[in-house]
């Protein structure tokens, strides 16, 4: 479901990690900060999701092992895939 109603915002928020990342194509980049731009609903989970990767990093020094994040990132791509499907 999206936040304000707005069917962009459901893509929006599937890819606010990867926005955060910077693992998105220019175009991709694009749609996204417009997107922030117009929508205070999105613009806010965008805001706590970038305050939870700060609170994580501060608190989180230690890296994880290649193979759990390997797994890990099998997983989320699994999870996007069976969302947008």
């Amino acid at each position: 479901m999206s936040v304000c109603g707005e069917p962009d915002c459901s893509k929006v928020l599937a890819q606010v990690y990867e926005y955060l990342d910077g693992e998105l194509g220019e175009a991709e980049l694009d749609e996204i900060r417009h997107h922030l731009d117009d929508c205070s609903p999105c613009l806010q989970q965008y805001d706590l999701d970038v305050a939870l990767k700060a609170l994580v990093r501060r608190c989180c020094k230690e890296t994880a092992p290649a193979d759990l994040r390997e797994r890990i990132m099998i997983k989320i791509t699994e999870v996007q895939i069976e969302l947008n499907n």
